[in-house]
Formats: C-alpha cells, sequence, structure tokens
C-alpha cells in the first residue's frame, strides 16, 4: 500500500506545479499580445497594474485554467460584446445574470466598473466564494414569465411606463420598471447592458421582461455623448425576441451571432405614436 501513497504524494504538487506555471505563463503571453498588438488591442488589456484590477484579471486566468466550469455564451458570441469592450474600456459595464462568465466580463473591463444583477441568492452566494472581488447586487423581480403577453398588452395605458413619465427607481406603478435596485447602479450612465438573466425557462420564473425594459428606459436616459450598447442573449425563445423587438428596436438592431442580439441605443430615442397608431411601440 506504500508505494500507492508515495506516488500519491509526488504527483500532486506536480500537478499543481504546472498548472500554476500554465497560469503565469498565460499571465506573460497576454502582456505580450498586448505589446505586439497596439494596432488592435488597447493597452488597458495588458495585465493591469492597480491592484484590484490586476488580482481581477489573474484570478481569471487561474480560474479558468483550472476549472472544468466554462461561460454559458460560445466563442462567436462572447467576441460580439468583447469587440464592443475593446473600444469602450475602462466603462461602466451592468450585467444581468451571474454565471460561469462572470469573472470573465469582469476582467475585460480593468479599471472600468462592472456590476452584477443577480436574482438567486444561493448562486451569489457561490460566485463570490470563488471570486469575492466582484460587484454583485441580489435583485427581487415583480414579474413571473406567465405574465409576459398581459404585460405586453397593458404597458400602454400605464402613464408611468410611457415618457415623458417613465422612470426607474421608486416607480411601483409601472411593473416592467426594476424600482429597488441599488442607488450606485441608477447613479449612473451605462455604456453596456448584457442581459443573460434572470431565469426565463418556466413559467413562474420572473422572466427577462423587465430587464429588457429597463434597460430600453437607462439607455433613452444617457445624458453622455455617444450610445448603449445592450446585448440580450437567448432571443430564440419567444419573450426574449418580442421584448426585444417591442423596447429595444429593430431600427437599432446590429448584429445577430448564435442566440445572442447586439441594439446600438441612441439617447432618448423614443418614438411616439400619434392618433390612429395605437399598436406602434411608444419605444421605436
Amino acid at each position: 500500500m506504500k508505494p500507492p501513497n508515495r506516488r500519491f504524494v509526488v504527483e500532486r504538487p506536480l500537478i499543481l506545479g504546472a498548472l500554476l506555471t500554465f497560469a503565469v505563463t498565460a499571465a506573460f503571453l497576454i502582456t505580450g499580445l498586448s505589446r505586439t498588438m497596439k494596432a488592435s488591442i488597447p493597452r488597458i488589456y495588458a495585465i493591469d497594474s492597480t491592484p484590484a484590477a490586476m488580482q481581477t484579471q489573474l484570478l481569471a486566468i487561474i480560474h479558468y485554467a483550472t476549472s472544468r466550469d466554462i461561460p454559458q455564451l460560445t466563442l462567436p458570441e462572447i467576441r460580439v460584446p468583447f469587440d464592443a469592450l475593446l473600444g469602450l474600456a475602462p466603462c461602466n459595464l451592468l450585467v444581468f445574470g451571474l454565471g460561469h462568465d462572470s469573472l470573465m466580463w469582469a476582467s475585460l473591463n480593468p479599471r472600468g466598473t462592472t456590476i452584477f444583477l443577480e436574482e438567486d441568492s444561493k448562486l451569489v452566494h457561490t460566485i463570490l466564494a470563488r471570486a469575492p472581488a466582484l460587484r454583485v447586487h441580489t435583485v427581487t423581480y415583480r414579474t413571473h414569465l406567465y405574465e409576459a403577453d398581459h404585460l405586453m398588452s397593458s404597458y400602454r395605458y400605464e402613464k408611468y411606463c410611457l415618457p415623458p413619465h417613465v422612470h426607474l427607481k421608486g416607480n411601483t406603478r409601472c411593473k416592467l420598471v426594476l424600482n429597488e435596485l441599488p442607488d450606485d447602479v441608477y447613479n449612473r450612465e451605462w455604456d453596456v447592458i448584457f442581459i443573460d438573466g434572470p431565469r426565463g425557462y418556466y413559467a413562474e420564473a420572473p422572466g427577462r421582461m423587465a430587464t429588457i425594459f429597463t434597460a430600453a428606459v437607462m439607455a433613452r436616459a444617457r445624458k453622455s455623448r455617444g450610445v448603449t450598447h445592450v446585448f440580450l442573449h437567448d432571443v430564440d425563445r419567444k419573450v426574449e425576441k418580442a421584448y426585444a423587438e417591442e423596447f429595444l428596436c429593430r431600427k437599432y438592431f446590429v448584429k445577430v451571432v448564435g442566440k445572442l442580439w447586439h441594439f446600438r441605443i441612441p439617447p432618448g430615442a423614443y418614438a411616439i405614436p400619434g392618433k390612429g397608431q395605437r399598436g406602434i411601440s411608444v419605444f421605436c
């Protein structure tokens, strides 16, 4: 029995050493690539010298090098928001949903502000145990997926769902609004909004109606120059597709890759329907 024990003792440090070597090598490779590809990759994607950003980037490298957990998105889907972040970072990135890809998104926005909003408190605890530096808020939703059709047909008759009265913080009248988010969400203008949550695959789930509506309001309330990039995942599902077309609008649609839609929404972009246009979205 002793030889197997001795072999285990020897192999374990070898494996750990190999993983550590891989992680450190990857860090140097990223740094080297950022120096040799200045024309296409901004310097911000070198291993950042600020402690918080460097910790997040290196933790991401080690995490994905040593874990079986992989992002829920495909590589082509990930590349779409990554390309946007290349030109915007450091920026304000708001992510609806938390998962195995969260550490990746935070590391792709070094020195920027990245906040995650998640409805599952158990998942928040699990992810933060692995990546405690992530900025995560637990969110309570007032909607259920089975209400999607009713909310879509009734929002036009609620004054506080429509411009110029629509607003977010404290808006209890419009059920599509996320009205109890933390102030650090309300007090920022978001350059990129990524929607991959909450759950929307069974009737009692919150659905993504409120996240899509809230993102649409945030984008149009922007006062700074430029547009808001909104990325919506799972557009193969009926509700995501319908709400995207109603509130994010086809005219602001950029591209689709896999199950991901990309929109570029300018500030103040409301289209108030005139008489006889009751069926037209006031957002498009």
